[in-house]
């Protein structure tokens, strides 16, 4: 497969990736975190907020291989 596809379907994966993690993020914001005292919103908000990327680093390793020749 070639760069320009894995780039354009890496990038349709990570959009809709982003946008259901936001949503799932966004209810578990709103959810027992706002009880919390201010240190551990604190903290569940910088996890939530950097969460994203562990899983989407392979994708975007895979979309910046080179092509086979």
């Amino acid at each position: 497969m070639k760069q320009r596809t894995r780039k354009l379907i890496g990038t349709v994966v990570i959009l809709v990736f982003v946008c259901v993690y936001a949503l799932v993020a966004m209810a578990l914001a709103q959810g027992r975190i706002t009880e919390a005292s201010r240190l551990v919103q604190g903290i569940a908000y910088v996890t939530l907020g950097l969460a994203w990327i562990l899983p989407l680093l392979p994708l975007i390793k895979w979309m910046e291989r080179k092509d086979e020749v």
